[in-house]
């Protein structure tokens, strides 16, 4: 009331000023939707990090190579740290106890300052931290190994203090619960399994829960995985099924299968088809996923819109650049990020209020570049 007053005493000029400078000073409170971002990606062909600059805003997205940084090893496999301005790269193979991996700083900014070479146990297909930021988690598709790297102060990982062999290869991804009490890692192929433990993110200890193997129906390949932010849902792209399956996680962080959805016409052959990587965008409306068209001319982008119960259904297929292998957000959400192996392309897509994506930009790289993050 007392503003009112005092508002009302103002001249028409002086009212408008100060409006106007309410307003400008609101905006800057305001997360800016043009904000530029970087992608960060390693190149296993030239042994380098590629750094594109992102500058997005409501018209027009452009990317430019910013920086290639010399690794020094093939690197395949990125994570990011949730706070501290680190990235863990991996090679995918190497000498057992000896494979290459890094640890690179980034400036508050996102640019690149330096790194720091790293060894691990095996090869990594895929890494993750955990949720409390203790430990670095990485799995095997050469011998499907797991291991669980404790992470220091400055957030670098030392001896794994957990390694678990299960006499299975191909894993595919490990990814803790959103509580932080379980990990998950999908078997695709003959190796065929979704095995489930009890994590304890203190210590890093990892028990098989019973049973072990959550069963996953027969051709599916559960391969990559995503939480729901809000449900106790946990989604898997099917490999070897060319789809999606939702499960439901219970209190005993068992998972339950609730749908098997495949996304090609009746009478449409697998033959040479495989799904990729997969993501939910950070309100739990959709989620999108990768098929790769290996020896057919089916390279898409799955979208699906997430329902209420969080059950999936299928909006549409979008066409991709040849092998869309590695899927991303832009920080804000706004952009599907897609790295398309074969195609040798880098693609940002405007995801719409509807869960359409409308390509924005296409950067050419380096072949086989599989997978990325985003600061």
């Amino acid at each position: 009331m007392e503003i009112t007053r005092q508002m009302r005493s103002l001249s028409a000029p002086v009212m408008r000023y100060t409006l106007t400078c309410c307003f400008l000073s609101l905006s800057l409170l305001l997360p800016c939707p043009g904000k530029d971002f970087r992608v960060y990606a390693p190149a296993s062909k030239s042994n380098t990090l590629w750094i594109i600059l992102v500058k997005a805003d409501e018209d027009a997205v452009q990317m430019a190579v910013e920086q290639k940084v010399d690794l020094g090893f093939p690197g395949r496999v990125i994570t990011s740290h949730p706070v501290k301005p680190l990235l863990y790269v991996s090679a995918t193979g190497g000498e057992e106890g000896r494979v290459p991996g890094a640890v690179i700083s980034l400036s508050d900014k996102g640019t690149y300052q330096k790194h720091e070479r790293v060894t691990f146990n095996d090869g990594a297909c895929f890494l993750s931290l955990d949720r409390g930021n203790n430990h670095l988690l990485g799995v095997s598709y050469g011998n499907g190994r797991l291991n669980v790297y404790p992470l220091d102060k400055r957030g670098m990982p030392g001896k794994a203090v957990t390694t678990i062999d299960e006499g299975k290869r191909e894993a595919h991804c490990v990814l803790p619960s959103p509580d932080n009490r379980n990990l998950y890692i999908p078997y695709v192929k003959g190796n065929l399994a979704l095995l489930q433990y009890a994590y304890d993110g203190q210590t890093g200890a990892v028990t098989p829960l019973e049973p072990k193997d959550a069963g996953p129906p027969q051709g599916t390949g559960p391969r990559h995985m995503a939480y729901h932010p809000r449900l106790p849902m946990v989604y898997f792209s099917n490999e070897q099924g060319i789809g999606l399956s939702t499960y439901r996680r219970g209190e005993n962080g068992q998972l339950k299968i609730e749908q098997d959805i495949n996304v090609l016409a009746p009478g449409m052959s697998k033959t040479g088809l495989s799904a990729s990587d997969l993501l939910v965008t950070p309100d739990g409306r959709f989620l999108f996923a990768g098929l790769r068209g290996h020896a057919q001319d089916f390279d898409r982008i799955a979208r699906y819109r997430i329902l209420e119960n969080g059950h999936a259904e299928l909006l549409g297929l979008t066409q991709a650049d040849k092998i869309p292998w590695g899927l991303t957000l832009s920080p804000d959400g706004r952009f599907l990020l897609v790295a398309a192996t074969g195609g040798a392309t880098l693609t940002a897509y405007r995801i719409s209020d509807h869960g359409e994506l409308k390509r924005a930009a296409t950067l050419k790289w380096e072949p086989r570049i599989s997978d990325l993050v985003t600061r």
